[in-house]
């Protein structure tokens, strides 16, 4: 008759162990992914504040942890590396990329290029697109137009990716609420744009009378 307390307890020691490694990587990887969602957040401020080799140094910490997550979980625990905290994080992260890339007028990196799944890229440029209403904003505060228009036409083009991309939420990351979410962003910053343009063409004509 078989041992049933010691085949428990054989299982038990092994279940631990396995268990005990995975809290472990766990641990790890959430303390990661909030470090590269601090990092990325101060890359998209410095960014704003046009301190962009301050953004870059910044994108690029996120970038090593995002990699340092990915290393430690996405072969042996792929359910640790496809929960929330992790995608959130590599979303943030892609957003700050995106974000820079945007305003740095350079070439838009690819999800490859920056070692983030497909959905988090995705989720992490419609909402890089909707920072630029805040430098839009910005800019006009500070008298100064001369990109709007620019940055306008990469909001509307990232819309319109968007809206192309037509998968289940379960594959996309709820990028379909994202999307509408940018849509809003987009219409406001039009509306706000051109209220101040015209603003402008009247302060110029009212200059031009009186001069």
């Amino acid at each position: 008759m078989p041992d049933y307390e010691d085949r428990l307890n054989e299982i038990t020691a092994a279940a631990i162990a396995e268990l005990t490694k995975k809290h472990a990587a766990r641990e790890v990887a959430i303390q990661a992914s909030r470090e590269i969602i601090r990092l990325s957040a101060n890359a998209i401020r410095a960014v704003h504040r046009q301190e962009m080799a301050e953004a870059s140094k910044m994108a690029e910490g996120a970038g090593a942890k995002v990699t340092e997550v990915r290393d430690l979980v996405r072969e042996e625990y792929p359910d640790l590396y496809y929960t929330g905290y992790t995608q959130d994080a590599q979303k943030e992260y892609a957003e700050a990329r995106l974000c820079y890339a945007f305003i740095a007028d350079s070439e838009l990196p690819t999800p490859g290029d920056i070692g983030v799944e497909v959905a988090p890229y995705l989720n992490g440029m419609a909402e890089a697109a909707s920072e630029l209403r805040r430098f839009i904003l910005d800019s006009l505060r500070r008298d100064d137009d001369s990109r709007s228009e620019e940055l306008m036409g990469k909001m509307d083009d990232a819309y319109n990716m968007m809206v192309g991309i037509d998968f289940p939420d379960a594959l996309t990351g709820g990028l379909r609420r994202t999307t509408d979410q940018l849509r809003g962003v987009l219409e406001r910053t039009r509306g706000d744009l051109t209220m101040a343009m015209r603003q402008r063409r009247l302060e110029r004509m009212l200059a031009a009378r009186e001069g």
